[in-house]
């Protein structure tokens, strides 16, 4: 099963809607360079997949890429059915390793505000960065499960 990277978003605020960047450097250990949730822990790089988006906007919602604050909008792969430990690679070089399966909503962020309601914590993924690399648009996104076959 493979999917591919439809945005990479950011921001410098968290509790923030991200913005879709060209290009986004992902660092091991951290997470998306100039993201607000880049850090040492467990929840470095957040991936949403636009078929949970559609689910919104198919209740009347006019959505972007980035509005739950998602870092990787994806398509193809449904990532909430993901165990635990799987590994993604996106283009030629990033490893990422699923870390959680959504979490919990405190009705504090800008998306919960905007909208009233909120795919994320029901269908979002979060991961750790294992290697280093770019990502953009356009690029594939192979599974590799439980750290086996990389």
């Amino acid at each position: 099963m493979a999917g591919i990277v439809l945005a990479v978003c950011r921001s410098v605020e968290k509790g923030t809607v991200k913005l879709p960047i060209p290009v986004g450097h992902i660092v091991k250990d951290f997470g998306l360079e100039g993201d607000a949730h880049g850090g040492d822990w467990h929840r470095q790089v957040s991936l949403l997949a636009e078929e949970s988006v559609q689910k919104m906007r198919n209740q009347g919602f006019d959505l972007g890429y980035g509005d739950f604050a998602e870092n990787i909008t994806t398509k193809g792969i449904t990532l909430f059915e993901l165990p635990i430990g799987t590994i993604l690679k996106l283009g030629e070089e990033v490893l990422l390793e699923v870390t959680q399966i959504g979490k919990t909503c405190h009705h504090d962020c800008e998306v919960y505000h905007k909208i009233g309601a909120c795919v994320m914590p029901q269908e979002g993924i979060f991961t750790r960065v294992l290697q280093s690399g770019i990502v953009k648009a356009g690029d594939k996104i192979q599974i590799f499960n439980h750290k086996k076959g990389c």
